[in-house]
């Protein structure tokens, strides 16, 4: 797919707004007015924040929306290769044509006012999921929830909160009572509020916000449990004891992702043929996702703390064998909070800065850190010769510490088709 034309648009939006991130809806709201409010038009919306996860639940509730033979628009975000993977139309990908034309159609009615690049592209992706028809609508928060462009729609048929953890701490608060404040933000009266596990900080605060606005509350560990019995994931809630297959996705912590999809397509009224298919059909890219190159490679997105310790416990779910891996990461993440977790699976860490990226660490500041940690490390100029150096090893290579350093690698290697 050739995106030229696109992304000359893309650039043109990012030009809108000087700032890097400033969280407010107003600028969300005028454009919406500008396009008819299409917020107001959209199939049944399910909402999906969290700091953990959320990508990997909503795959899998749109799996399991396509195994019953129903059709679900879904907003996901950042891409990884290619724009075009955050918007999916009645679940195929948004063509080069469509955007084309519905990024233009954005930026004139924006009129040339300040407006954030995240803010115009979600409004984007809003118009075409009510210009065109489908059965749902999966939406993705972007960042923390309460003040988030995609938190718009007024009731939502379910909102959904993965696991609360701390990350962008610089924009959503410094404890994890703020973070689940913000997150708590999408709640509505009236509406499913299925919510995953929980720290019982995050959980106080999210209940509290559920009995503020009259939410529905569905919680993991009250109304609903998940485990991993047998090699089968076993969910219960109040009505129903299911034996379903475990996830295709990788990691003992999909495990409570995909409980929190299954609680969340049984309050859709979806059945069997549903929470199957969302097991067995989901795919989601730079979520442990093993490559298709020589040797055994693993590509990871996670950049936070928790998901330095998901991709831990995943590790140590794998045959045992020496592991090394490939960080680079941006400077608004932690960088020994990542690393910390996963020092006792590694022999080896070589570091690169993110290319193309003007936020990525050093590679040096990488490989330091890593030294701190216990860790030998080396740093590198580029990915070429970082992977050369890894695979010379002949051990399991983790590449990891970035969805920037993910889509990089996808590109790099022609591995595009896998992102979508």
């Amino acid at each position: 797919m050739t995106n030229t034309t696109s992304d000359a648009i893309l650039d043109r939006m990012m030009a809108l707004h000087p700032k890097i991130m400033d969280l407010v809806l107003d600028r969300v709201w005028r454009l919406l007015a500008a396009l008819d409010n299409p917020q107001d038009h959209l199939p049944p919306v399910v909402h999906i924040a969290g700091t953990n996860g959320k990508g990997s639940t909503l795959a899998m509730i749109r799996a399991g929306l396509t195994g019953a033979g129903h059709s679900a628009h879904a907003y996901t975000s950042p891409h990884l290769a290619m724009f075009h993977e955050r918007i999916r139309l009645a679940g195929t990908l948004i063509t080069e044509d469509a955007l084309t034309d519905l990024l233009d159609h954005c930026y004139a009615a924006n009129g040339g006012d300040p407006i954030t690049y995240f803010e115009i592209t979600t409004c984007a992706a809003i118009k075409a999921f009510a210009d065109t028809p489908a059965d749902y609508t999966l939406l993705e928060v972007g960042l923390g929830g309460r003040l988030d462009a995609t938190n718009v729609v007024s009731s939502p048929a379910a909102t959904v909160i993965t696991p609360v953890d701390l990350d962008h701490q610089q924009f959503l608060g410094d404890t994890l009572a703020a973070i689940a404040g913000e997150k708590a933000g999408i709640l509505k009266r009236g509406a499913p509020a299925i919510i995953g596990p929980q720290q019982d900080e995050a959980l106080d605060v999210i209940e509290r916000q559920i009995a503020r606005v009259g939410a529905d509350p569905w919680i993991y560990g009250q109304h609903w449990h998940v485990s991993e019995e047998r090699d089968r994931l076993i969910y219960q809630d109040e009505t129903a004891l299911l034996d379903l297959p475990l996830p295709a996705l990788r990691g003992p912590h999909q495990i409570q992702n995909a409980g929190t999809a299954i609680a969340t397509l049984r309050k859709l009224g979806m059945g069997e043929d549903a929470f199957n298919a969302a097991m067995t059909d989901a795919t989601w890219p730079a979520r442990m996702q093993r490559l298709p190159l020589a040797g055994e490679v693993w590509l990871d997105g996670g950049h936070n703390p928790a998901a330095g310790r998901a991709i831990a416990n995943t590790l140590s779910n794998l045959p045992k064998r020496p592991t090394v891996a490939i960080c680079g990461m941006i400077n608004t993440k932690d960088i020994t909070g990542i690393l910390a977790p996963v020092v006792d699976h590694l022999d080896q860490v070589f570091t690169l800065a993110i290319p193309g990226e003007d936020n990525a660490v050093p590679a040096a500041d990488i490989a330091q850190a890593a030294n701190d940690l216990g860790l030998k490390a080396q740093a590198f100029g580029d990915l070429e010769t970082a992977f050369a150096a890894a695979q010379a090893t002949g051990h399991r290579i983790l590449i990891c510490g970035s969805l920037y350093l993910a889509g990089h690698v996808l590109r790099h290697f022609g591995l595009q088709d896998t992102a979508a």
